[in-house]
């Protein structure tokens, strides 16, 4: 039998662990192409062959997602599988209409044929959206499984912009990891506040070689998860956090809904600055998709160094760059912490804003007068570093989860924002895992 000729449609994250877990050494399958989208400098390169199994000695070459119909027709693709996150409904089935009128099958990969099962219990927290606060909730649930005396790792979802190969396995016990495997401003932002927790990091490309590795040294694997992904792992709990500014978004985003409908535990974040009338729309969105799922309010509170020094201010926020991006949220916690603090103005930075960082406001028009702490590469760290130096403020408000003053150089003051999960209310996620996985 002819192998079906398939094309991945991703954005080096999700489409990697798919091939690796399903296409990699099946005989039923050629995987011609990857395409593409959302991370900037993915495309033009290959999925390199060390990594692409004994089907693939020459790799298999990666292309923007912009050539997909010519692909279809000149690679003779039968399916596409489309294997990306965080995209509205609707664009799913553009994406859909597009490949069927070129002639292919359209697939999505579900959890039987994409989860790995562990030899350790697993604590999946997932989200609905970017942004909606899985990062602080996956710091809560490592903090109170170590106070139970339970050793923990992190195992975060992939982000792997570099070398691919060397970025097989990554493992990050020391900031000096991060510089060793040349992380990212992305990276950075949710691995070093795990570390200044003194909780190990995972991650990489391949996702059963990163867990085998894990096992060997943790009592309980938790899957930080990204871009609203599911789980690349079986969870034992499946805990899922939804975002009250973006009620409705449980409904009509990818993999969002999924993550919904198989949730544990529903966080339901930020209660403490969404509209009550969005909270309670959540709470029966939730309800009606999921009703058998425990449900916890949450809060994540801010914390500000010197919040006198941002009174009466000209100030530049700037915001994780992924919830602002493909996330497409308007402001976040530096926003906030500028107005609650008294700036006397927020400072629009698009007219200082150059090279890729301008890029980035062209391509993500909504992003509006935050400034996104993009770096995916050494180009655009550079010049998210002279976007700052450039802007005409008196302070910087950084809500970024990183200290940037540890790889870029800022020529102004600057305060950080912190944030971290405060649960509201009875049950707690401390109440939910000592009652799964309290020590007999």
């Amino acid at each position: 039998m002819t192998r079906i000729r398939t094309l991945i449609m991703g954005a080096a994250g999700r489409d990697f662990h798919n091939f690796n877990v399903f296409f990699r050494d099946n005989n039923d399958y050629e995987v011609v192409a990857f395409t593409a989208t959302q991370i900037p400098n993915i495309e033009g390169r290959k999925y390199p062959a060390a990594l692409a199994g004994s089907l693939y000695p020459n790799g298999i070459n990666i292309y923007p997602e912009s050539d997909l119909v010519r692909l279809i027709k000149e690679l003779k693709v039968e399916q596409v599988v489309f294997a990306y996150s965080d995209v509205p409904h609707e664009v799913v089935m553009h994406k859909a209409s597009t490949v069927l009128a070129a002639g292919a099958d359209f697939r999505l990969m579900g959890t039987e044929t994409t989860q790995i099962k562990s030899t350790k219990p697993v604590v999946s927290i997932c989200a609905v959206r970017t942004g909606a606060g899985k990062s602080q909730t996956t710091r809560r649930v490592a903090k109170i499984l170590t106070d139970m005396g339970y050793k923990v790792a992190a195992i975060r979802h992939p982000m792997p912009y570099g070398d691919l190969v060397k970025q097989k396995v990554q493992r990050f016990a020391t900031y000096a990891d991060l510089d060793k495997h040349e992380c990212t401003i992305e990276e950075r932002e949710e691995y070093e506040p795990h570390l200044d927790n003194g909780v190990i990091v995972y991650a990489g490309v391949d996702y059963e070689a990163i867990l085998r590795q894990a096992e060997q040294e943790v009592d309980i694997v938790l899957w930080d998860g990204g871009n609203n992904d599911f789980s690349f792992y079986k969870p034992d709990l499946n805990i899922v956090v939804v975002d009250p500014h973006r009620a409705g978004n449980e409904k009509t985003y990818h993999p969002g809904e999924t993550n919904v409908r198989m949730a544990d535990v529903f966080v339901i974040n930020k209660v403490d600055t969404a509209d009550p009338e969005k909270v309670i729309q959540v709470r029966d969105t939730i309800h009606e998709l999921n009703p058998k799922a425990v449900v916890i309010e949450g809060a994540s509170p801010l914390f500000v160094d010197d919040p006198d020094a941002i009174r009466g201010k000209r100030v530049l926020v700037i915001e994780d760059g992924p919830t602002l991006t493909h996330g497409e949220m308007a402001y976040g916690a530096g926003w906030v912490a500028a107005r609650r603090f008294g700036a006397a103005e927020i400072v629009d930075p698009r007219p200082f804003a150059v090279g890729s960082i301008h890029d980035t406001y062209v391509k993500y028009p909504k992003t509006g007068t935050i400034l996104p702490a993009m770096g995916y590469g050494d180009k655009m760290v550079k010049d998210l570093e002279k976007t700052i130096n450039k802007a005409d403020v008196d302070l910087v408000i950084s809500a970024t989860p990183i200290d940037l003053t540890r790889i870029i150089k800022v020529n102004k003051p600057m305060q950080r924002v912190r944030y971290e999960l405060q649960e509201i209310g009875k049950p707690t996620l401390e109440d939910i895992l000592k009652a799964k996985f309290a020590k007999k």
